[in-house]
């Protein structure tokens, strides 16, 4: 796509958003969709910042400030649409090697919106349970501290679930659940005929989860593949890749996600 494209699209949009038609489109389409079975967990690949900022001129740092103002956004839409659980895959181990300059701009954005989130009474009137999936311990502490205090302060809520995938890695998660396997083993908690499907779910990062498996998972940007993102409980999610940068995710596309979840007959593998 051209950058005198983009930036054509982005125009068009920002006058079709403003209009009463763009109004009148996303009431119609969220009231299609919640006719209809909703998905129960949503796992999204949040993907695209760099590429947006590129095409727009606007420096990485702005890339990566509005993709979080976009997934605070996404947190009230989740909400309105009564979506229980919901997974967001932020950073990958790989993405921690990124220049300096970069990745240490990705904590402080995350260090603010955590914050933010932490003194937000939503997740109380919500009763949001928040827990960090991923390879946590070798964030900065200031960021483990606050993953913390986020899980400490919701540990006993059940109405609604997030996930923060960060420094995560789907062969690395596989990688802790078989060394956790191999230990109950060796001790003799299990013996090795114990272990099947249950075990091996009870030992993943999302074993908190009343449904581990997400329903649907959303990539942005239009790449199409998964990155190792949830490799064993993505056995049967649907997937939906969409054309869309995510800084520039909008609640019409999270809804014609969902729309096009609902028209997919899930079979399950029979």
């Amino acid at each position: 796509m051209e950058i005198q494209d983009i930036h054509s699209r982005a125009l068009a949009e920002t006058i079709f958003k403003r209009s009463i038609f763009y109004s009148l489109y996303e009431r119609r389409l969220e009231s299609q969709i919640i006719r209809n079975s909703l998905p129960n967990h949503i796992a999204i690949i949040l993907d695209g910042n760099r590429r947006w900022a590129r095409y727009h001129f606007v420096g990485l740092k702005n890339g990566h400030l509005m993709g979080a103002d976009k997934a605070e956004e996404l947190l009230n839409w989740i909400h309105d649409l009564g979506i229980r659980i919901t997974t967001l895959y932020v950073l990958s181990n790989e993405n921690l090697e990124r220049r300096g300059e970069e990745i240490n701009t990705i904590y402080k954005l995350l260090q603010i919106k955590l914050e933010k989130l932490y003194n937000d009474s939503r997740i109380h009137r919500r009763q949001m349970k928040i827990k960090a999936i991923g390879n946590i311990k070798i964030l900065p502490r200031e960021l483990q501290e606050i993953l913390g205090k986020l899980e400490r302060e919701t540990v006993n809520y059940n109405n609604m679930f997030l996930n923060i995938a960060i420094a995560y890695g789907g062969q690395k998660e596989l990688v802790d659940a078989i060394k956790k396997i191999a230990t109950m083993a060796k001790s003799g908690k299990i013996d090795v005929d114990d272990i099947d499907e249950t075990i091996i779910e009870s030992c993943l990062y999302t074993s908190h989860l009343p449904q581990p498996e997400p329903d649907l998972i959303l990539r942005t940007s239009g790449e199409k593949r998964l990155s190792g993102f949830l490799m064993w409980q993505s056995a049967y999610s649907e997937l939906v890749f969409m054309d869309v940068f995510w800084p520039e995710f909008r609640k019409i596309d999270l809804m014609r996600a969902i729309r096009t979840y609902q028209r997919r007959i899930r079979r399950f593998g029979k």
